[in-house]
């Protein structure tokens, strides 16, 4: 490109030079310099190729400066073409010393491997066998190896896959070495992050224990098997208004005779029923008193009311035929009354008997599921002990959902 664009320099000073030749021996010329220029420029213009517009003999003799820019032009191309043609070979010889030094490499490096896998072939089988290279390996690194990574080599190496090397398996001592130091780092890492898991879970577990000792949802006891019983008596001796026929009719049955003591007693005491029921609302609320405990105190708060529904529907029952002008039967209404003190004596029985077993005694339809929402669990607290609402929980599990979301 310098040299295209000095020749053209040199072309338009020679231009000047011949115009002020011909303006001294044509004064005609001189006197219509710009009708000249025009003409010249509209040759410029003209959509004729640069050959034709050379051999025109018109533009030969009016414009020797065009005929000079377009030689430089001509020349400033060619130029361009010999700098593409000489990078184009350049680049080819460099490929061909590329390829020519991997091929040496290669060979190298087959030479190596060659040197090596007569080292470690030892009983000249043509394969080194997993004993082989384990034995070859801690030869020349002067270092024993593990079973698992020599295993490990064997498995990455061996293309084949018949648990032995061949001589177009086999590499360099170099690299089984930057492959085994590969792998130890490698296993340091997993070790890091398996002790890091694990004081992670230590960690956790602690928090759950600190949770544990915090709400007592531990196995329980036997005193708290025998104590989870006693919230049942409630509910049992409230029932005995219905089993008054049944009571009546076994007067003498000396566990009749103790539950008609405990109904005496228990009606002696003022608004026994609502301090039975707040005192067992309020004992329920401990989180320090085992689940088992606090479950029976809430389930019999439940059976407890449950019996408000049965004796509603008898006086309705009662209200609605002293007004149509009929009267219930005393057997019906006997019957009716047995009926729910049986229920109610089953579902007793059933508790207790679970409850001594330390068996939660959850399978009773409606109550259980009911109580079962309202009980604790150790979610409901953070690792300091304190109680968590349940709308914070719900805004913190709904975090973690979308974090979890933006990590996938």
């Amino acid at each position: 490109m310098k040299f295209g664009t000095a020749y053209l320099a040199l072309a338009c000073a020679l231009a000047t030079n011949t115009q002020d030749e011909v303006h001294a021996f044509s004064p005609s010329l001189t006197t219509r310099p710009t009708t000249l220029l025009s003409r010249s420029i509209r040759t410029t213009k003209s959509p004729s190729s640069p050959s034709s517009f050379l051999n025109s003999p018109s533009s030969s003799s009016s414009s020797p400066s065009l005929v000079l820019l377009n030689m430089a032009e001509s020349a400033s191309s060619s130029g361009a073409d010999d700098e593409i043609a000489r990078l184009k070979a350049m680049a080819q010889k460099l490929r061909s010393e590329a390829a020519g030094l991997e091929a040496n490499q290669a060979e190298e490096r087959a030479s190596v491997a060659k040197l090596a896998f007569e080292k470690f072939d030892k009983n000249q089988d043509g394969e080194v066998s997993l004993q082989e290279l384990k034995a070859g390996l801690e030869k020349a690194m002067k270092t024993e190896l593990p079973n698992e990574r020599v295993q490990k080599l064997m498995n990455e190496f061996d293309v084949s896959g018949d648990g032995s090397l061949q001589l177009n398996e086999m590499v360099s001592v170099d690299q089984f070495r930057n492959k085994l130091e590969a792998y130890a780092r490698e296993e340091k890492s997993l070790a890091r992050d398996a002790v890091d898991e694990a004081k992670k879970q230590e960690e956790m577990a602690r928090k759950a224990e600190a949770r544990l000792e915090i709400l007592n949802d531990k196995d329980p006891t036997t005193k708290d098997k025998i104590i989870s019983v006693i919230p049942y008596l409630f509910p049992l001796l409230d029932s005995l208004q219905f089993g008054r026929f049944l009571i009546m009719e076994n007067a003498d049955n000396p566990l009749v005779g103790l539950l008609g003591l405990l109904f005496t007693a228990y009606r002696s005491i003022p608004f026994s029923g609502f301090i039975a029921f707040l005192a067992l609302n309020t004992l329920s609320s401990n989180p320090g008193l085992n689940k088992l405990v606090r479950f029976n105190m809430q389930q019999a708060i439940f059976l407890d009311i449950a019996l408000f529904f049965p004796g509603l529907v008898i006086a309705l029952i009662s209200g609605l035929g002293s007004v149509a002008g009929f009267t219930i039967p005393d057997a019906g209404n006997q019957a009716a009354n047995t009926v729910i003190f049986g229920v109610l004596l089953l579902t007793v029985l059933y508790t207790s008997i679970s409850s001594l077993l330390g068996i939660t005694p959850d399978a009773i339809p409606i109550i259980s599921k009911a109580v079962e929402d309202r009980m604790p669990t150790t979610d409901m607290f953070d690792d300091e002990g304190k109680f968590v609402p349940r709308e914070a929980r719900e805004e913190k599990d709904e975090n973690k959902k979308d974090d979890d979301k933006k990590k996938d």
